[in-house]
């Protein structure tokens, strides 16, 4: 079986959406996923996961109903399941997200905003 190396910069490079994330690799039955941050999603939860977003580039924050947490390039924040939460970035913010393959990224919230799965760049 070939063993890829894969560029973030040009997965990146290759959409333009926000709020869309793109799956670039999987790990057992988690996905790896690159996103475009920049406005305010929506509050949400996800009942059965953790959610990890790790900032390639730029800053966002991840709003929490008591505190809220500031992310810049190279940090991480693993939202523990079932936690209520609303990511926002004033400017474009790169990310990559590590959740089990089939998460829906608006969690619990029936919005307008939610991203079809399993998109491959």
């Amino acid at each position: 079986m070939p063993i890829d190396v894969l560029n973030l910069a040009d997965k990146l490079a290759r959409f333009s959406e926000r709020w869309s994330p793109r799956v670039v690799a999987e790990v057992n039955d988690y996905q790896i996923k690159l996103a475009k941050f920049e406005g305010t999603f929506v509050w949400h939860a996800h009942d059965d996961t953790d959610e990890a977003f790790l900032v390639l580039a730029g800053a966002m924050r991840i709003e929490f109903r008591d505190r809220v947490a500031h992310l810049a390039e190279g940090d991480l924040c693993v939202v523990p399941k079932g936690t209520e939460h609303r990511p926002s970035a004033d400017a474009e913010c790169h990310v990559l997200l590590i959740e089990p393959r089939g998460v829906v990224n608006t969690g619990d919230a029936g919005v307008d905003r939610r991203a079809a799965n399993d998109v491959w760049v």
